[in-house]
């Protein structure tokens, strides 16, 4: 599709939609804001024009957003409207500096509880205020002030005014779930079907107020006469709060669509940009909005030509048709705004932090915003979320139950510090004396506090006559305590490190298999148990065939970091494919059946360090007639030099490659580009993993030289689209 089709197709009805819902949701904010009516308009012309063009999300949309509107409402009572003007243009240099000095990623590193606890306190905060223009009244000073007179407010005698809001806020909530046409949006229709109304029966309401002529009616920005401190305060929080609003947004619209990513950094210069000319304009500060958003991604538009197209229509109606916009009433735009405000409290973003009790920062953050001040609220909801994190990093789950008469078995799990030594002694102190306790300690730390409380446990117990085994699960911390090393040294997971290694640490004399084989039931397979599920109803479709050698120390899913039903696998001892004409029918069965069966696309013969067969090869010490002796005779290597144990290894890898092309089907599935044949070596002793080139000598080649000067290219290259992209 050319460029043109696809802006007619696509981003020209998108941007008559976003268009559509721009106008009302623009003019209810500014009037909730306390600003002029036209400040809200200019900073959706603004926002759509300047930050579409310069802006890092190409389908964003930009404008005046309700999330700023508390912040906005002070402003305005604290420095009059021209200074609020300025502080914006001024907010909108510090985010072209933080897009500027590549903090795009810093702002997202807030809490999403924190922020939406907030955007939740200002939706409340809004609605709040916003009754009471519904209902024929006015709003007060606060919050708290709102929601005590709202009683009042609802028992007293309600005129038109109030019948075109309830009707208003009917529309929105019914037509989307009743009408399913983009064209058509929710907002729209109740604006301009109520204005209607509101017209046809001659209500006595108060309507939307525009200059007579709007360019002569726009604000210029003055320095407010205010304290330096409280101006620094001002610029900084709509700065930050605009960019973070943005960012969010922008990640949420990539989550939309499947086209290209923003960049994050050009977006707050962009940002910035739009907030620096809508305040030289008189306008309010400009975001990305999510609404407007998601709506121009639902309704097709696939270029950022759809944002910039949505601002032009806006400055042509207002400039044109101002007329029309004066017949709203005042008490619609309230309604619309009441809507939106208590979309921000989302039911389903609360179910989601309980579900991680993240709630209590949330609520903290919204009724903080809502009975306090923003700035007060999201400081209180950042204190809430540092200390359910402290509570989290020291808190841990102690499980007993009895496992049979007279034997306990106690779980610890989690992080284990001297703040729990109290809870810890109280539940081990529980137990029955003289009995048999295993302790199994499921810890990624703990504290030397914590392990002298349970040292001072174990020995006091055994005194008594008990009995205590102490095994711990995926760490050490417990055994590098006794040894004096806590805190110290490195660590091997539990299933990393060998059997062998990890019953001498445990000091117990148990069946190895069935010891790992209890553990993978208890802590392995609840991970792993719906990938293997889907495996096990759809089948395997691994990409690769994986042949190895059987030596224990090479563990193939480890070394490829790859899991259930990416290796189709075989193990030999010297990872040899027979040549075809001496074919083992268990290796030939398996490459036939992974090439004509499973259309694996590579196969990879993997070599390893410190072969025994290799080594056998090398000496001639495998006898024939001999079961091994016979087996490694089908390798058909012929080692150039046999004091090269290294090489040795790599050209048995390069020869077995050979004696898979021998195979009918792997000949036809390369000659047709539906296969790869590659060899790997593993040095075991320095756990890395190379390419054998059999072009090279056969000498071994790290996968990142091979690859690295394509990666540096790309790298290279996406650093210079990002860096053009900022400056644009």
């Amino acid at each position: 599709m050319s460029d043109l089709t696809q802006l007619l197709r696509r981003d020209l009805p998108a941007s008559i939609v976003v268009f559509l819902i721009a106008i009302p949701l623009s003019l209810g904010i500014a009037a909730a804001s306390g600003a002029p009516l036209l400040a809200g308009l200019v900073a959706a012309v603004v926002g759509g024009i300047v930050a579409g063009a310069l802006g890092g999300a190409p389908l964003q949309v930009s404008g005046p957003a309700a999330g700023l509107t508390v912040i906005v409402a002070g402003a305005v009572s604290d420095f009059g409207f021209a200074g609020t003007a300025a502080i914006v243009a001024v907010a909108g240099l510090v985010q072209i500096l933080l897009g500027l000095t590549r903090m795009g990623r810093v702002a997202l590193a807030l809490s999403p509880a924190v922020v939406h606890g907030m955007l939740a306190g200002i939706g409340l905060v809004i609605a709040l205020s916003q009754v009471h223009v519904m209902l024929g009244g006015a709003p007060q000073s606060s919050a708290w002030a709102n929601l005590r007179d709202l009683p009042a407010q609802i028992v007293t005698h309600h005129g038109a005014a109030a019948l075109l809001g309830v009707a208003t806020v009917a529309i929105l909530i019914l037509w989307p779930r009743l009408v399913k046409i983009s064209l058509l949006p929710a907002a729209l229709v109740a604006v301009v079907s109520m204005t209607a109304v509101a017209a046809v029966t001659g209500a006595d309401v108060v309507r939307v107020n525009l200059p007579d002529e709007p360019l002569a009616g726009l604000i210029r920005p003055a320095w407010p006469d205010a304290p330096v401190r409280a101006i620094v305060v001002a610029v900084m929080t709509i700065a930050l709060v605009a960019s973070v609003e943005s960012l969010l947004s922008a990640v949420a619209v990539d989550r939309m669509h499947d086209g290209k990513r923003a960049n994050l950094n050009r977006e707050l210069v962009g940002q910035g940009a739009a907030n620096t000319v809508s305040g030289l304009l008189g306008g309010l500060p400009v975001t990305g909005v999510i609404v407007r958003s998601s709506t121009n991604v639902a309704a097709g538009a696939r270029t950022r030509a759809s944002a910039i197209m949505h601002g032009l229509w806006i400055a042509a109606f207002v400039l044109l048709f101002a007329g029309l916009l004066e017949t709203i009433p005042m008490a619609v735009l309230a309604a619309v705004l009441i809507v939106v405000g208590l979309r921000l409290v989302s039911l389903a973003q609360m179910k989601t932090y309980a579900r991680h009790r993240e709630l209590p920062t949330y609520l903290v953050t919204a009724l903080g915003v809502v009975f306090t001040d923003l700035l007060t609220g999201v400081a209180l909801g950042m204190v809430t979320a540092a200390l359910m994190i402290l509570w989290r990093l020291t808190r841990c789950e102690i499980r007993r139950v009895p496992k049979a008469p007279g034997q306990w078995l106690v779980t610890i799990t989690g992080t284990l510090a001297f703040v729990e030594s109290a809870r810890l002694t109280r539940e081990l102190g529980a137990l029955p004396a003289g009995e048999e306790v295993d302790v199994e300690l499921h810890l990624d730390y703990l504290d030397h506090g914590a392990f002298e409380t349970i040292r001072d446990w174990q020995e006091g117990y055994e005194r008594a006559g008990g009995q205590v085994r102490i095994r711990e699960v995926h760490d050490s911390w417990f055994h590098q305590a006794k040894s004096g090393r806590l805190g110290g040294g490195k660590r091997t997971p539990r299933l990393v490190g060998s059997w062998s290694r990890w019953q001498g640490m445990d000091h117990q004399r148990r069946d190895a298999m069935a010891a790992g084989i209890a553990e993978f039931e208890r802590s392995v397979a609840p991970l792993v148990r719906p990938h293997l599920a889907d495996l096990a109803r759809d089948g395997q479709r691994p990409e690769q065939l994986f042949i190895t050698c059987a030596d224990s120390r090479l563990v193939p899913n480890l070394i490829t970091a790859s899991g259930p039903g990416d290796l189709f696998c075989v193990r030999n001892v010297g990872n040899i494919v027979p040549h075809s004409e001496k074919a083992d029918s268990s290796v030939g069965a398996a490459v036939e059946y992974a090439v004509d069966v499973l259309g694996v696309t590579t196969i990879t013969v993997c070599g390893h360090s410190g072969c025994g067969a290799v080594r056998a090869l090398m000496s001639d010490a495998a006898r024939r007639g001999s079961a091994l002796g016979d087996w490694l005779s089908l390798s058909g290597v012929r080692f150039t030099d046999p004091s090269d144990e290294q090489l040795c290894c790599t050209e048995n890898v390069t020869q077995q490659i050979v004696n898979l092309r021998t195979y009918p089907a792997v000949r036809e599935a390369e000659a047709a580009g539906r296969l790869r044949l590659t060899g790997m070596y593993f040095d075991l002793a320095e756990a890395r993993m190379y390419e054998v080139d059999a072009d090279l000598g056969a000498r071994p080649v790290t996968a990142a030289e091979t690859t690295g000067a394509k990666t540096g290219e790309n790298a290279e290259a996406n650093r210079d689209d990002d860096l053009t992209g900022a400056a644009a």
